[in-house]
C-alpha cells in the first residue's frame, strides 16, 4: 500500500477485501466488485444513521486475481494509517474516516460528558476504530500529532480535532470571556483531551476553508 497527500490507492490480493466511506472511492480496476453492506449488523448501522452517517458502508473485492482501488478525501488534505490491534483503540471524529481493512470494526462512540453532548459542535456521536488491521483517516490541511504522557493535557478548537487513542480522556468546555468568545476570531468551544495516549489534529477546517474562500465565489460582494 502506498500514499499520497490527497489520494490512497489499494492493492488488493485473492481474498482480501476493503471497505469505505460511501462517495471515498476514486478509481478501481475493472476487477473489483462493490457491494453496500451493513457492517457489524443492523444495531451498528442504526448507530450510523442516528451520527449523520450513511448506515452501508461499501466493500470492495477483487475478481480473479489482484486488484486496485483508491480512495480520497472530500478536501485538501493528507491521509494517514491507524494501526489497530491487542487492544488499541481508536476514536475519531465522524468525517475523518476513510477506509479501512475487513478486519477492522467500525462503530459509533457515544460521549460521555455532558458537555460534549451539548456544546461539542461535532453532536455527541464518534467513531469507534477497534480489531485488527489498518484503518485510513483524512484530514483537513495537514496532521499534527501529540503524544501525551499520563496526566498531560491539551486544548484544542474542536474543529481542529481528528482524533485519539481510546485511553485518552476528553471533554468539550466553552470559550471562557464574553469578549474573546465572540470578538477572539476562534471557536466557541475548546476541547480538552489528556493523555496517556496519542492525539490527532488536523491544521484547517473545512468550515474555515470555506469561510476564506466564499469572498472569491460567484454572487460575492467582495
Amino acid at each position: 500500500m502506498a500514499t499520497s497527500r490527497y489520494l490512497f490507492p489499494v492493492e488488493l490480493g485473492t481474498g482480501e477485501k476493503v471497505y469505505g466511506e460511501a462517495g471515498t472511492m476514486v478509481y478501481m480496476s475493472t476487477n473489483i466488485t462493490m457491494e453496500a453492506k451493513m457492517k457489524g449488523g443492523l444495531f451498528k448501522a442504526i448507530g450510523r444513521k442516528f451520527a449523520g452517517e450513511t448506515v452501508f458502508l461499501t466493500e470492495f473485492t477483487p475478481a480473479g486475481g489482484e486488484g486496485l482501488v483508491a480512495f480520497g478525501g472530500n478536501a485538501p488534505g493528507r491521509i494517514k494509517p491507524i494501526e489497530l490491534g491487542e487492544g488499541r483503540e481508536f476514536i475519531v471524529q465522524k468525517d475523518a474516516f476513510l477506509c479501512a481493512e475487513d478486519s477492522v470494526d467500525l462503530s459509533v462512540a457515544f460521549q460521555r460528558r455532558l458537555g460534549s453532548v451539548f456544546f461539542g459542535g461535532e453532536g455527541f456521536i464518534l467513531e469507534q476504530l477497534a480489531g485488527s488491521g489498518t484503518a485510513f483517516i483524512h484530514a483537513c490541511g495537514d496532521f499534527v500529532e501529540f503524544d501525551l504522557e499520563a496526566g498531560q493535557s491539551m486544548k484544542v478548537d474542536t474543529g481542529c480535532v481528528v482524533g485519539w487513542e481510546g485511553n485518552v480522556d476528553y471533554d468539550i468546555e466553552r470559550v471562557k470571556g464574553v469578549k474573546t468568545m465572540f470578538f477572539g476570531g476562534e471557536g466557541l468551544f475548546l476541547t480538552s483531551l489528556t493523555g496517556p495516549g496519542k492525539i490527532i489534529i488536523q491544521s484547517m477546517t473545512l468550515h474555515n476553508l470555506a469561510f476564506a474562500l466564499a469572498p472569491f465565489l460567484p454572487g460575492s460582494s467582495r
